[in-house]
């Protein structure tokens, strides 16, 4: 296995954890089974003399560098590792001549690993093109950005984009327990208690060389590992919190709570609550989005436009760096002025409904585009606003059975207080006869 950064001292230096943990062969990788499957473009490539180029995107610790590496040694191919933070173009060039030359000497292909592809510029990808265009080289470039929108589209196009996952809570469970037995890792000379055991997967956060490198932090300390000995080796407290029990639904529950009560300090404390525990930052962007509207709803419109744009951007980019779009969001939640007249108004609206309070919609608001609509007198009579002063004309629109009840009763907080007064004025001159 070659790197163009490699050396002597750097060889005599012990493997990580993670490193040494690292699957030989593709039954060995916990995880990505959507990947791995018989018959996936992977295990193709594997099985295959071929030489090919793909992308692997996912978020960090997901298995981005040892699959590339697996497929290196699985096929006995050559696994040359460029770092995109440190390379240039002369360094992409010298692998793509080496690969080329031991292609052309020895029959030998070669995998050229790009470790954070994002990071090159246009130039460099381009300097790319000539090896993934002739086959020279098994081309894996490994990033945890959209490739769509870092990588430039004749590499793209040329390469298989695979998308791997976050770990799950038991895959992270599993690459520990086998760190701690097999030989190449703890050989069996640490004992993980169960309780140390959830706490590193809480930490880990679906990154499995995370879980590894605080597992060897702590296995430095002491053979038995608690819970004590994993807090002290990775300075980090454990946060009691279990995500199928009480704990998950006090602190959400607080956490919605003192963002209504408008407690800014209170809301980002029980945010970083469930951050530190590792829980779904999907789910946490999730509530925030539903209290944009349950709870702010028209008192400040813009609330909404900022939680669902926070969730986007947690889904984008995760954690660690999505905290920060939560904690906006939560702050402005927090302040922001509060109505819920939104939920009482659709809350209303269903409860009528389902007492049955439906009633024929009238003909004149009736579809009246299809054949034989106006045979039956649909759309009849019907009133285009925007051919009257203020876009408004008077008509009938609810069923008769609703037409006098009263769904929507905005507050006077914040935006919602000249809202209040609009609808007050149109709904007056609608009902009026």
């Amino acid at each position: 296995m070659d790197s163009l950064f490699d050396s002597a001292a750097e060889e005599a230096t012990p493997q990580p954890l993670a490193v040494r943990m690292r699957p030989r062969t593709l039954d060995e990788v916990i995880g990505q089974r959507h990947l791995l499957g018989s018959g996936t473009p992977l295990r193709r490539l594997v099985e295959s003399e071929a030489p090919m180029s793909l992308f692997l995107w996912g978020p960090p610790g997901t298995g981005k560098t040892t699959l590339a590496y697996v497929v290196s040694n699985v096929t006995k191919r050559r696994f040359v590792e460029v770092s995109a933070v440190s390379a240039g173009v002369k360094d992409v060039r010298a692998a793509i001549d080496n690969a080329r030359r031991e292609l052309g000497m020895s029959g030998r292909q070669t995998v050229l690993f790009v470790d954070e592809v994002h990071r090159f510029n246009k130039a460099q990808q381009d300097a790319l093109l000539p090896a993934v265009e002739n086959r020279w080289v098994t081309f894996i470039g490994a990033t945890t950005e959209n490739p769509f929108f870092s990588v430039i589209s004749p590499l793209l196009s040329r390469s298989l984009l695979l998308t791997l996952e976050s770990l799950t809570d038991d895959d992270v469970r599993a690459v520990l327990r086998r760190a701690v037995a097999d030989p190449r890792g703890l050989a069996g000379r640490a004992t993980l208690a169960p309780e140390a055991l959830e706490h590193l997967v809480r930490l880990a956060g679906g990154d499995a060389r995370r879980s590894l490198t605080y597992l060897e932090a702590a296995a430095l300390l002491a053979d038995d590992i608690t819970v004590e000995v994993v807090e002290k080796a990775v300075d980090k407290a454990a946060v009691r919190y279990d995500r199928q029990g009480d704990q998950h639904y006090d602190v959400i529950s607080a956490f919605i709570k003192s963002m209504r009560g408008s407690d800014a300090d209170a809301a980002l404390h029980y945010l970083a609550r469930m951050i530190e525990a590792g829980e779904d930052p999907r789910f946490i962007a999730r509530r925030i989005v539903i209290f944009a509207s349950e709870d702010v709803g028209m008192a400040d419109p813009t609330c909404l436009q900022t939680a669902v744009a926070a969730a986007q951007a947690v889904q984008l980019i995760g954690l660690p760096e999505g905290q920060i779009n939560l904690a906006h969001a939560v702050i402005h939640c927090a302040m922001a002025p509060k109505s819920n007249a939104v939920v009482k108004a659709i809350g209303a609206a269903i409860g009528d409904v389902r007492k049955g309070l439906i009633g024929q919609v009238p003909g004149h608001l009736r579809d009246a585009h299809y054949p034989g609509a106006a045979k039956l007198g649909h759309g009849d009579g019907y009133k285009y606003p925007h051919d009257f002063e203020h876009g408004l004309v008077r008509q009938d629109y609810a069923p008769e059975q609703v037409r006098e009840r009263r769904y929507y009763e905005p507050t006077r907080h914040g935006a919602e207080a000249p809202v209040a007064e609009r609808w007050a004025k149109i709904r007056d001159f609608l009902r009026k006869s």
